[in-house]
C-alpha cells in the first residue's frame, strides 16, 4: 500500500518551504507569495495526490471543520428531509463537514447523541425538530453554538429560523380570494401547536382585511391531522346550509380527505369546491386534480441555519437571530372561481 504523501514531499517536489506549501494550498492572501508560485503548489500538490491533515489542522486552529445537526426524526421524514439536504449542501459549499444524528423523539437518546457530538469536537450544533415549536437548548451544549431550525425558544440570546405561518396562511387564504371567493372553510387542527395559532391568525387577518367578516361556523379543528380529520371536517363544512365555496386546509394529508368528502357529497374539485393544502408534501401533485399548496420552507431554513451557526462560530459575540422564513405558493388545478 503507498504511503500517505506529506507536506515535506510536496514542498520538496515544487522546491519550496513546508510553510510556502501551507499558506498556498490555505490561500492564505497575507503571505507574501507570487501567483506563479501558488499555482506551482498546487500542481504538484494535485499531481502527488496529497491531502491536508484536516484533523491536524483543526487542533491547530482549535477548529474541527464539523458541524453537529441532530433532529427528532427530521432525517427519516420525507415531509422534512429538505432540511437535511438544505444543510448539507450549505456546510459544503463552506467546506465543511455535517455530523447528522437521529433522536426520533426519545429524551435519553438525543442526551446521549448530544455528548457524542460534542465528544468528536464539533465546532457547533443545529438543533432541528420536525414541526415548528417552542423548545429549550438543551443544557448538555454548554457555550457550543447553537441555532435551531423549525423551532424557536424564549431565550432571546438563541438564534432560530421558523416557517412565518401567518405569511403561509395569507397566502393560501389570499389565492382563494384572488379567485373571487367569499366563503372560505378553514380546517384547522387541535393541538394549540404553533403552526396551528398561527395559520388561524393568517387566515382571520386576511379576511378581515379583505372586509369580510369572521363566520366561527367555517372554522373546525379535527383532532386528526391525517385524511380522516380532514374528510370529517369537510363533511361538517358542506352540509352547511352556507356551504363554502373554498377550504384552506392546515396540512396537505387533511386535504386527502376533502377529496374524499368532495365526491361523496358529489361535488367537483375545483368547479364546485376549491381547496388548497399546506405542506407540499410529495403526493400532492399526484391527486386528481393536482393540490394547490403552501411549500414549508424545509431546504430554505437548513440553509440558512448553517450559514447563521458558521457566523456564530467565527464571531461568537454577535447578536442572535430570530427569522422567519415565507413559504411558496405551488399552484396546481384545485382552484378555480367559485360556482355562479
Amino acid at each position: 500500500m503507498p504511503s500517505r504523501v506529506r507536506i515535506s514531499d510536496v514542498a520538496s517536489a515544487a522546491g519550496v518551504s513546508i510553510a510556502t506549501v501551507s499558506a498556498s494550498l490555505n490561500e492564505v492572501e497575507s503571505a507574501r507569495i507570487s501567483a506563479d508560485t501558488r499555482a506551482r503548489v498546487r500542481e504538484v500538490a494535485d499531481r502527488l495526490g496529497y491531502v491536508p491533515n484536516r484533523l491536524a489542522q483543526g487542533l491547530r486552529a482549535q477548529r474541527s471543520s464539523t458541524i453537529g445537526f441532530i433532529g427528532d426524526r427530521v432525517a427519516t421524514t420525507p415531509y422534512a428531509v429538505g432540511m437535511v439536504r438544505g444543510a448539507l449542501e450549505a456546510a459544503r459549499a463552506a467546506d465543511r463537514v455535517i455530523l447528522l444524528m437521529n433522536a426520533e423523539g426519545d429524551p435519553e437518546l438525543e442526551s446521549r447523541e448530544l455528548a457524542t457530538l460534542l465528544q468528536h469536537q464539533v465546532d457547533g450544533v443545529l438543533y432541528a425538530t420536525m414541526y415548528h415549536r417552542s423548545v429549550e437548548v438543551p443544557s448538555g451544549l454548554g457555550a457550543t453554538p447553537v441555532v435551531l431550525v423549525d423551532a424557536e425558544s424564549a431565550d432571546p440570546t438563541v438564534s432560530s429560523v421558523v416557517p412565518d405561518e401567518i405569511s403561509g396562511a395569507t397566502t393560501a387564504v389570499g389565492e382563494l380570494l384572488d379567485h373571487g371567493h367569499r366563503r372560505i372553510g378553514f380546517i384547522n387542527n387541535t393541538e394549540p401547536i404553533l403552526a396551528a395559532t398561527g395559520r388561524l391568525e393568517g387566515y382571520t387577518r386576511t379576511l378581515e382585511r379583505a372586509g369580510i367578516g369572521l363566520d366561527p361556523t367555517l372554522i373546525i379543528a379535527a383532532p386528526s391531522i391525517g385524511p380522516e380529520g380532514g374528510y370529517r371536517a369537510a363533511r361538517q363544512l358542506l352540509e352547511l346550509p352556507e356551504r363554502p365555496t373554498g377550504l384552506f386546509c392546515f396540512r396537505d394529508l387533511m386535504a386527502m380527505g376533502v377529496y374524499q368528502a368532495a365526491s361523496e357529497a358529489g361535488l367537483r374539485i375545483p368547479q364546485d369546491l376549491s381547496v388548497v393544502g399546506f405542506d407540499n408534501m410529495e403526493f400532492a401533485a399526484g391527486l386528481d386534480p393536482g393540490l394547490t399548496t403552501v411549500a414549508l420552507p424545509h431546504y430554505e431554513m437548513g440553509t440558512w441555519g448553517v450559514r447563521e451557526l458558521l457566523g456564530l462560530i467565527d464571531s461568537p459575540s454577535r447578536k442572535a437571530k430570530q427569522v422567519k422564513l415565507c413559504g411558496q405558493l405551488i399552484r396546481r388545478r384545485s382552484v378555480a372561481p367559485p360556482p355562479t
